[in-house]
């Protein structure tokens, strides 16, 4: 998952060998044949969700996720987007799903990636220290030496940096702003820092103890030299801030490399080709280690739907009434990348086609909360609500976990995964998450279990996620959710006109 943000690259968006998502015709219904009712809808979606519960399972699945950690472990320990060990789970996906039957096809793009050349940071008066520092992914470079400037500190609020107001009422011309992570992109807060005078930016983190890794997403993109530290100094620098002027000098500078890599898409071979139900789960991991929470666990889930839906449809009278299409992002962890670039090649009408997106990134958290989009922004937090029918989306998995007696609660579409490109553009979303380095509340733990004070994946981007870095029985519950979101989808998509009351 892309929190902490830590992209070291930016697709392209270059026309490809395969320049668009596959869309075949939907399967012609036969002369004479009768449309279903909605209540006959109604019973074979029910239906179908009940096969695909009863026959999805954690257990079944757990296949998938010692497939990825192999394939990691025979390819350096990663499974990174433009490396030996995202091919090889591509072709993995790709094989398994086109025995199945559906069609399937690789979707190249290319992105960059950002080598750090130089990162430096110190204070220089009124006391001489140096301050641990990480470049913006493709940063604009500042004067060798160092760019030297008084630092600016712009409003703390809930969205901190993220627009000219929070400058309002300060001079930052020709200074370095200091700003705290949160609320908006990295690229946004470097912008805005630009456009508010800054000659240079120093973003400090909200959590943790590392420097936050921030970037501008794209080379074209840059305006200012910008680097993050940690949420210790950052808070540092603003109280000796409040106290007087403080001066600094910041060195970055950064190289951008063009590398390709490939998302997986799959669709069934019948169903409405004018109703498309979308679910996507990234498959590429960081390259600090083998990511089998983040996102093995999404990949896996999704892959054994599928598979289990395929046997479904093969059966006589089996075919969906709507079109399903599954989809394996690559270079998610470099910004969202292979679901951008996706979305970008759509034309208008298949952008309309799709009715809906599904989104499974880390459904197997070690320390996990069973967190659900929140699509109609009942929480307040955070950005509003997702397009129309998002909330119904939200509602169907919501009752879903009831009925199975699974505790839950909302997560805010705050941009961090594979939805955004689409919600961006309109569609519908939902999904859920079982937390990555946020840390567990005592009443979540009371509520799910756990340990209250440590983070929900405490190897959230780390060496650590592995097979042991995965907690089988909400793996199981999540699998649970995307199978039946799966089976009501690809027969009833009237739910999401449904009024929700408040």
């Amino acid at each position: 998952m892309r929190a902490l943000l830590r992209r070291r690259a930016i697709s392209a968006l270059v026309t490809t060998a395969v320049a668009a998502p596959v869309f075949l015709a939907a399967t012609a219904a036969p002369a004479g044949a009768l449309t279903p009712s909605p209540e006959d809808r109604h019973r074979q979606a029910e239906r179908l969700a009940k096969k695909l519960v009863k026959a999805s399972s954690g257990k079944s699945a757990h296949r998938h996720l010692e497939a990825l950690q192999d394939i990691a472990d025979d390819h350096g320990g990663n499974r990174a987007a433009g490396t030996a060990g995202h091919k090889a789970s591509t072709e993995y996906v790709y094989r398994l799903l086109k025995k199945a039957g559906y069609d399937v096809s690789y979707q190249d793009f290319d992105f960059y990636e950002s080598k750090t050349l130089r990162e430096k940071l110190g204070v220089v008066s009124p006391d001489s220290r140096e301050i641990k520092v990480a470049a913006y992914d493709f940063s604009a470079p500042s004067p060798q030496g160092g760019l030297k400037a008084a630092l600016a500190a712009p409003r703390v609020d809930d969205t901190p940096g993220c627009g000219l107001d929070d400058y309002a009422a300060g001079d930052f011309k020709g200074r370095i702003a200091l700003v705290k992570r949160g609320a908006c992109t990295f690229q946004q807060k470097e912008e805005v820092a630009a456009k508010a005078g800054a000659v240079g930016l120093i973003l400090y983190n909200h959590s943790g103890t590392a420097p936050v890794h921030g970037t501008v997403e794209d080379p074209a993109k840059a305006h200012i030299p910008a680097g993050g530290v940690s949420l210790a100094d950052g808070e540092a620098l603003a109280a000796a801030v409040a106290k007087g002027e403080v001066t600094v000098s910041l060195d970055v500078a950064t190289e951008a490399t063009k590398v390709r890599t490939r998302n997986v898409i799959a669709e069934t071979r019948g169903g409405s080709a004018d109703h498309v139900v979308t679910l996507g789960s990234h498959l590429d991991s960081v390259p600090e280690g083998p990511g089998i929470n983040d996102n093995g666990s999404g990949s896996a889930g999704l892959l054994e739907v599928a598979l289990k839906l395929a046997q479904e449809t093969r059966k006589p009278g089996g075919k969906p009434a709507n079109k399903v299409r599954f989809a394996w992002w690559s270079a998610e962890e470099r910004g969202l990348l292979g679901s951008k670039y996706y979305v970008s090649q759509l034309s208008e009408k298949q952008r309309k086609q799709i009715a809906l997106y599904l989104n499974f990134d880390m459904i197997a958290s070690p320390n996990p909360v069973q967190f659900v989009y929140d699509g109609d922004d009942s929480d307040h937090k955070g950005s509003g609500p997702g397009p129309k029918g998002s909330a119904q989306i939200e509602r169907l998995i919501n009752g879903f976990l009831d009925r199975k007696g699974a505790p839950h609660e909302g997560t805010d579409f705050d941009g961090r995964s594979d939805y955004g490109p689409f919600i961006a553009t309109g569609i519908p979303a939902g999904g859920t998450f079982t937390g990555a380095e946020g840390i567990k509340t005592p009443e979540q733990a009371t509520r799910y279990g756990g340990t209250a004070g440590v983070a929900y994946d405490r190897n959230y981007h780390g060496a650590g996620d592995t097979l042991a870095n995965i907690d089988r029985k909400a793996f199981d519950t999540n699998i649970d959710v995307i199978a039946h979101a799966v089976g009501i989808y690809a027969h009833d998509l009237s739910s999401l006109d449904e009024p929700v009351k408040d």
